[in-house]
């Protein structure tokens, strides 16, 4: 695999933040001169158009739950060939994917299969110590 950083984006759940964040941290890196290639998992279209804007490059659909695990890794090496930076926007929430008994076509089977660290995004509104509570079981 290229020896590219790469980080996820990944939620708690839906509507958490995921994309500001993503899309944030693209525009700024892009700014920077930073050659940033964004993905997004899952077959999603409209996130994706933010992405490509924010970066200046194409972003390119990562789903492990459509495409089999050698075709993920070989759009993610190609993709990322040129780039300096990959960022990978997770879908749903961090575990969620085809089935509530694995991780099939889930952020977290993205992550492992690209061998890429997770900022994970958390809406703490209405919570103050319980939110590390929160955090610690999405560790763990």
């Amino acid at each position: 695999m290229v020896a590219i950083p790469r980080l996820v984006i990944a939620g708690t759940h839906s509507g958490v933040g995921k994309t500001t964040v993503a899309v944030g941290l693209i525009a700024a890196l892009a700014k920077r001169g930073v050659s940033v290639q964004p993905f997004k998992a899952g077959p999603d279209y409209i996130d994706p158009t933010y992405h490509t804007l924010a970066s200046g490059r194409i972003c390119r659909n990562l789903d492990t739950w459509l495409l089999k695990d050698t075709l993920v890794r070989g759009v993610f090496q190609e993709a990322s060939a040129d780039a300096t930076l990959a960022v990978i926007e997770g879908v749903m929430g961090l575990f969620d994917g085809q089935a509530s008994t694995n991780d099939r076509g889930s952020t977290a089977e993205l992550a492992k299969l690209l061998q890429a660290p997770v900022i994970l995004v958390v809406d703490g509104s209405g919570m103050a110590r319980s939110v590390a509570a929160l955090v610690q079981g999405y560790l763990a």
